[in-house]
């Protein structure tokens, strides 16, 4: 029993870790998540934060995955089972644009946020980013197809330019939000991806 105990809350120190992490990674960056600015947060000693992680690297990456995580738990999942194609398209971009706009962190989305922070450089922390960002473009391409083939799209769809056009009214929710203080940016990012995807925005 107390080693069963002693495991949990490790196990709860790291969640407590991680979810510190992402919120100073969505307001100052995640090169600002060090073992030293999360001890200080979490009233923890240095030794006691970096146990968890043994590397600022290892902690960033873990950061990282639990971001991928967040966005699949909240964007994917409640849509998966719907039928391929433009019905589960249109209900991801719907999820979507909620997350987006609601992430749960103080800084906004952070998924946003790790990209442009790591987009230009090498290492490992930014091929995670980039293998969790393509295999949510494959995700997108594999429903714009199957639209495609149902004759939901025109044949004539570019299907590359889709994904970049919703991914980019994704992404200009939270500087719209953060910077300019527009309050109607979920309404508006989905109102352009139904646009994009030949569907009449509803009243």
């Amino acid at each position: 029993m107390a080693g069963r105990a002693s495991a949990q809350a490790a196990l709860e120190t790291r969640r407590s870790v991680l979810h510190a992490a992402a919120e100073l990674a969505s307001t100052d960056g995640l090169d600002s998540v060090t073992i030293g600015r999360l001890a200080d947060r979490l009233k923890m000693s240095k030794a006691g934060v970096i146990g968890q992680f043994r590397s600022k690297e290892n902690l960033q990456l873990e950061t990282v995955n639990l971001v991928l995580d967040d966005f699949r738990t909240r964007v994917w999942q409640p849509v998966r089972h719907l039928e391929a194609g433009l019905p589960r398209l249109l209900a991801v971009c719907a999820s979507w644009v909620r997350y987006a706009a609601d992430p749960g962190y103080s800084g906004g989305c952070l998924l946003t946020q790790v990209t442009y922070d790591y987009d230009a450089r090498t290492g490992a922390v930014h091929d995670r980013i980039a293998e969790g960002r393509t295999r949510w473009r494959d995700t997108l391409r594999h429903d714009i197809d199957a639209a495609v083939a149902a004759g939901d799209l025109p044949a004539a769809t570019d299907t590359a330019q889709v994904v970049y056009a919703l991914e980019s009214l994704a992404g200009g929710i939270t500087p719209a939000r953060l910077l300019h203080g527009d309050d109607q940016t979920e309404d508006w990012a989905l109102r352009g991806m139904h646009t994009i995807l030949g569907v009449r925005p509803r009243d």
